[in-house]
């Protein structure tokens, strides 16, 4: 039997063969229950918690460290043995490769995961999370880029002449995508700067409508009448954007005219009487309410208010109820509103027989 593990094969005897498929049993064996028992542990601490933090914790060790552990100490169990040369280059190879691509990925899911924490300690809207995919696919490709030069560098080419020659094919591949490469970067100013989010309702460029999508190169918002409007980034940046879903408050300004031969006494209760009006309404704020001017044919009162509350809706109803209000009121009080009159006067009749008519609604 000693005879047989004795056994020479490709530089190596039976023998040490089998310590090399035992060991390598042997870290499986360990590593799947230790794996049982850090995964276990992380999950009981993590229900104590509602932090998401715990959760990322888990995945990554589960999906990238236990893993590249394994590969890493089966790969020192290997190199134990006699290996041809081209065949330990090769192995050498491949476990540059697989690391690599298991480094990177725990990088990527380490930086999206502390952008996660991040979003979620400030409480950002389900919109924004979906919104940074897009930020996060160029710093993964960055990553990998990054990840694929640093394999390239360890595999013993010279990395100075690929990262010159890349250079140059940068900027050519620049030129000629400078308008992508444009939108790319609105979409990050659109992002941190936030001018406006998933929902608001915006109106830009004489175009209105609901931001449905904000994409990496175009931005998609739905108009009032149903169509789809596709707006470029790039020019959404460069132009004044009314973010109406941000509105506080709206600020209400009309006119009421009254026609000239409403008595003084009644035009100096109007503001007291609008003022009353306004303030009875649960929706609105009274400001003020002027005589402003005399007019061509009516004497003219301003009146301004404020809505406390964004809603176009509400607003529209508000004014409504203080237009019916203010009407019936004057109606009550019998004051006169003025309608659009024109005197003229005919120099063709006796000077005793003074002739006036009125036209009536110029418009």
């Amino acid at each position: 039997m000693n005879e047989i593990l004795q056994q020479i094969y490709w530089g190596n005897t039976i023998a040490a063969y089998l310590i090399a498929a035992g060991g390598i049993v042997v870290v499986w064996l360990i590593v799947k229950v230790i794996k049982g028992i850090v995964i276990r542990y992380l999950k009981k601490k993590s229900l104590r918690t509602d932090n998401i933090f715990d959760d990322l914790l888990i995945k990554g060790t589960e999906k990238f460290i236990i893993p590249c552990i394994y590969l890493l100490v089966n790969y020192s169990i290997i190199t134990q043995l006699t290996l041809q040369p081209k065949l330990a280059r090769i192995l050498e190879v491949a476990i540059m490769v697989i690391t690599t691509y298991f480094v990177v990925r725990l990088i990527n899911f380490v930086v999206h995961g502390a952008i996660l924490l991040r979003m979620n300690r400030k409480k950002e809207a389900p919109e924004r999370v979906k919104q940074l995919s897009g930020i996060l696919m160029v710093v993964k490709g960055i990553i990998w880029a990054f990840g694929l030069i640093t394999l390239i560098d360890n595999l013993g080419y010279n990395i100075t002449t690929i990262i010159a020659g890349l250079g140059i094919g940068g900027i050519a591949i620049a030129l000629a995508a400078q308008n992508i490469l444009g939108d790319l970067f609105s979409y990050f100013v659109i992002f941190f700067d936030k001018p406006f989010e998933v929902g608001d309702f915006i109106v830009a460029n004489n175009y209105s409508g609901i931001v449905e999508k904000i994409g990496i190169k175009t931005t998609h918002v739905r108009s009032l009448d149903g169509q789809q409007l596709v707006m470029p980034n790039s020019e959404l940046v460069k132009t004044v954007i009314n973010n109406f879903k941000r509105l506080e408050k709206r600020r209400v300004v009309f006119n009421v005219r009254l026609v000239y031969y409403t008595p003084s006494e009644k035009l100096k209760e109007i503001p007291s009487i609008i003022k009353e009006i306004i303030t009875n309404n649960k929706n609105a704020s009274f400001d003020r309410a002027h005589f402003k001017s005399f007019g061509e044919f009516s004497m003219d009162y301003e009146i301004v208010y404020y809505i406390n509350s964004p809603d176009y809706v509400l607003y529209m109803n508000t004014h409504q109820e203080i237009c019916f209000a203010i009407f019936d009121r004057f109606e009550k009080e019998k004051i006169k509103f003025a309608l659009p009159t024109q005197t003229i006067f005919s120099t063709n009749i006796p000077e005793n027989n003074t002739v006036a008519a009125h036209a009536a609604d110029r418009q």
